[in-house]
């Protein structure tokens, strides 16, 4: 008589696949790739182009059978933060498809306290995740940040003149740091 199979695999029913996205939004900082994993946001690509933009779809293309009520929350809500009507996205994300090492977790983690319309510097991001002299790294791991706008890289600045790198190009950064301030005050 053949023994019951037993372990982690049988022990649970398996979980549903969760349904992915991978949708291409226009906006006014260019358009932006937007995966997720059910309601998890797990990549922001900023203008994305090449083999990059060939991975998602655009928005104009989904028929209305293709989209869900998640995705167009998420959507709405990157609409109204770049319009200024939203202060946070306020979405959940998840980094753990990335193997970070902790010291790249601790600066992304930093990062998303940062408030909208505030800034730190990438020294105060640095002393916050453990290393006080760690500017260079610091400036590493957010040109790498899977999750631009969520973890809100752009609010990190030099302590000296200028507002620093940009995973999206400085032109870019330079325009979201001043949409915040220009509506920080109706908020």
């Amino acid at each position: 008589m053949p023994e019951a199979e037993t372990g982690p695999e049988t022990a649970a029913p398996p979980q549903p696949t969760p349904e992915i996205w991978r949708v291409l939004v226009p906006s006014p900082i260019g358009f932006l790739g937007i995966e997720l994993e059910g309601s998890l946001i797990v990549q922001v690509v900023l203008a994305p182009i090449g083999r990059e933009r060939k991975r998602f779809t655009p928005l104009a293309d989904l028929k209305p059978a293709d989209r869900s009520d998640q995705l167009d929350e998420v959507i709405g809500r990157f609409s109204e933060y770049l319009a200024g009507a939203r202060k946070e996205l306020g979405l959940p994300y998840d980094l753990r498809r990335y193997d970070l090492p902790p010291f790249d977790r601790r600066v992304l983690k930093e990062t998303a306290k940062i408030r909208y319309g505030r800034t730190r510097t990438y020294q105060q991001i640095g002393a916050n995740a453990g290393r006080p002299s760690s500017y260079r790294q610091v400036l590493a791991v957010l040109q790498a940040n899977p999750l631009p706008l969520v973890v809100p890289c752009h609010r990190v600045v030099t302590s000296k003149s200028g507002v620093g790198s940009y995973i999206g190009g400085v032109k870019r950064k330079n325009w979201l740091l001043r949409m915040e301030q220009k509506h920080l005050p109706l908020l």
